[in-house]
């Protein structure tokens, strides 16, 4: 098990200092979006958390809200999810962790997320 720390966190990614990114990606269509928002993330909330991103227990989902990263030892720290549709569009929402080295890992997050109609 290779424990990875947070060493960036952008509007839209975390970066891992194993070279793993995550982040959220939605195949947007028109007067639509749906996101997990990172946006107030600091890299202080991640300090002394280390990750095992080797299983998927990484993270949990928590439906209507987010996700929550999880630590091997620490606190957890949150992600809210939002999505802005008119109910004609898809809500599909996906959180991928990749390394550009071929680890590229989706998961649906589609129902973790506060969707405004």
């Amino acid at each position: 098990m290779e424990l990875a720390k947070v060493i960036k966190v952008e509007n839209d990614v975390i970066v891992f200092d194993n070279g793993c990114k995550l982040y959220s990606d939605h195949e947007q269509d028109c007067c639509e979006s749906h996101y997990l928002d990172m946006e107030h993330l600091r890299l202080a909330d991640f300090e002394g958390l280390e990750f095992d991103l080797d299983n998927d227990n990484f993270f949990k989902r928590i439906d209507d809200y987010g996700i929550e990263l999880v630590p091997v030892k620490g606190w957890p720290v949150k992600i809210p999810g939002y999505g802005d549709n008119n109910g004609y569009y898809s809500t599909e929402l996906t959180l991928v962790l990749t390394n550009n080295k071929g680890l590229h890992k989706t998961y649906d997050i589609s129902e973790c997320q506060e969707i405004n109609d």
